[in-house]
């Protein structure tokens, strides 16, 4: 089992850390950071599953799951027994159309 952040994922969340550290302390992004990571490991372990994202399941889309941080959002995907990450977005994002752009882009 491995955890992949896809591109667009990694630029997410570089773009998060940019955005925190310039609010807030090199400490708060560091425990955002971490945050994020426990999850993933939980996700990768299979001890949290996170929901269906609404506004793909709404359309029949069921095998993208999201999970919350404390200040984040992420989109991940199984496949087999690797866990794919789609997306990161701060919680004060606009998911939806971060979600749009990412899909359009495909």
């Amino acid at each position: 089992m491995a955890v992949f952040i896809l591109p667009d994922a990694q630029e997410d969340l570089l773009s998060l850390q940019d955005y925190m550290l310039g609010k807030w302390s090199e400490a708060d992004w560091q425990k955002a950071e971490d945050e994020i990571f426990v999850k993933l490991a939980l996700v990768d372990t299979g001890f949290l599953t996170g929901a269906p994202v609404q506004e793909l399941a709404s359309v029949g889309i069921f095998e993208y799951r999201n999970i919350v941080t404390s200040h984040h959002k992420l989109v991940y995907r199984r496949i087999n027994a690797d866990v794919y990450v789609y997306a990161l977005a701060a919680h004060q994002q606009d998911f939806p159309t971060l979600l749009m752009k990412r899909l359009l882009k495909i």
